[in-house]
């Protein structure tokens, strides 16, 4: 047990440690069923204790979701330090593309979760309102950025809805695909394709909001029409 509580005292034997618990969750989950699985068979098959196993998560669904606190908190802090002057299309797509790193960096995980989230309709209702939260942080910030500039709201609303509909069809295209371990090449290659259906800067020739969201809403129909049913 001391070797136990050593593992977790330090930021590399913590992530030692989280890494083993989704280990875990997600091996358990496909061998035995996610509602046949329990925290305590999570913690035992990592070899820690049902106390150190709520220290990094709050139920067993977190320990197989994606980290998106942390998603987030990087979203929101690549906002905060943009360069007011960087195009609006430029910033969105650089910061996007953070994300995929919480899939990339692992894809045989990230295949096994996407598989569980057609399964287990708790997993896929908890990915989904991760996804929203996305949504209203990309339009809270580029609202912020669009104040006081024609359509500023409107703007941000069809910016955020496109870049989240975009990264979720280039996650599903990857996963789709078996998820190549390339490094993020193939979703980065897919999420940029969006550029071309953003809002231009507000003035600027071309800038034809209305022709944009049609776009955006018929890109959204080929994305549901895609979706796995």
């Amino acid at each position: 047990m001391g070797d136990r509580v050593r593992r977790g005292t330090s930021a590399t034997g913590r992530a030692e440690v989280r890494r083993d618990l989704v280990a875990a969750a997600a091996s358990l989950f496909a061998r035995k069923g996610y509602e046949d699985t329990t925290v305590d068979d999570i913690a035992a098959a990592a070899g820690v204790g049902r106390r150190t196993f709520f220290r990094y998560f709050r139920s067993k669904e977190d320990a197989i979701s994606p980290d998106h606190e942390a998603g987030l908190a990087r979203v929101a802090a690549l906002f905060a330090d943009a360069k007011a002057d960087e195009p609006s299309a430029s910033l969105v797509l650089r910061i996007g593309e953070t994300v995929f790193e919480l899939y990339t960096a692992d894809p045989a995980l990230s295949l096994l979760r996407f598989r569980l989230n057609h399964q287990v309709p708790a997993l896929r209702d908890r990915e989904s309102a991760s996804v929203d939260r996305y949504r209203r942080l990309f339009t809270r910030h580029l609202r912020a950025r669009f104040a006081g500039r024609p359509d500023g709201d409107l703007r941000a609303t069809v910016t955020a809805a496109a870049v989240v509909a975009a990264h979720n069809l280039a996650l599903r295209e990857w996963l789709t695909a078996g998820a190549p371990d390339d490094g993020g090449a193939f979703c980065r290659e897919r999420f940029r394709r969006v550029a071309a259906l953003l809002p231009g800067e507000p003035g600027e020739p071309g800038d034809e909001l209305h022709a944009v969201t049609q776009r955006l809403e018929a890109a959204v129909g080929r994305l549901e029409q895609s979706r796995p049913a």
